[in-house]
């Protein structure tokens, strides 16, 4: 019966489609949403950008957005407290694939309290280390708001997409000969142009953006402009 009813929908379908395309009408089409270029500054001066806001929105509404098979952890150093961060492998923000990396905005006391009760840790590059969360802990993880967000796309972004499709960039910050670093405090964004590897970026609200440059002037001139 279900096979029947999904084979008279698709001969309606065709048939519609067959009357579109005789009248000279063409289909719909959808435009594309959440490209990492589409960032829309809101009246408060937040941004929205792959439909969550930074400083807002929480890991549970990027969960939601971008499955349910988002990874949570805390991420630590050596010698440092270390983040709350959901990770997914892969995504697809618009029509673009790539890896999100999204870190909470949780104070140095719940980030240390987690990592202390954390069923098991393990090692990932050098040495660093992912604590993975008690069963109990999950909840309150997960309500945590989003601080930043990384989307690191599969396809390679050159300066001349960058221009296009962000626009001219206030600042241009060049740390060594591979990468420069293309900023948009307006938007929130730090752009890494890697000419040898993958391109990173980086998302917060507009108005914490100082913690994306100031670490980048301690080791570069900045040129302004494109």
């Amino acid at each position: 019966m279900k096979t029947s009813i999904a084979f008279l929908f698709l001969i309606i379908a065709v048939i519609v489609l067959s009357a579109l395309l005789r009248s000279g009408e063409k289909p719909a089409v959808q435009p594309v949403e959440g490209l990492p270029w589409q960032i829309e500054i809101l009246p408060n001066g937040e941004t929205r950008v792959f439909g969550l806001i930074p400083a807002r929105s929480t890991l549970d509404d990027a969960r939601g957005r971008f499955g349910m098979d988002m990874e949570i952890a805390v991420i630590a150093a050596p010698g440092e407290p270390g983040s709350l961060e959901a990770y997914s492998s892969s995504v697809t923000t618009g029509m673009i694939m790539g890896r999100m990396i999204l870190v909470a905005d949780v104070d140095r006391e719940t980030v240390t309290r987690l990592r202390q009760r954390a069923i098991k840790s393990m090692h990932m590059d050098s040495s660093t280390r992912k604590y993975i969360l008690r069963p109990d802990d999950l909840a309150l993880a997960w309500r945590a708001p989003i601080a930043g967000i990384t989307f690191i796309p599969a396809v390679s972004l050159d300066e001349q997409t960058v221009l296009g499709r962000f626009g001219a960039p206030s600042e241009r910050i060049r740390v060594d000969e591979r990468v420069e670093h293309f900023l948009y405090p307006e938007m929130g964004l730090d752009l890494a142009l890697d000419s040898k590897g993958k391109e990173v970026l980086q998302y917060v609200a507009p108005r914490q953006f100082a913690r994306l440059r100031e670490p980048l002037i301690k080791v570069a001139p900045v040129t302004t402009g494109p």
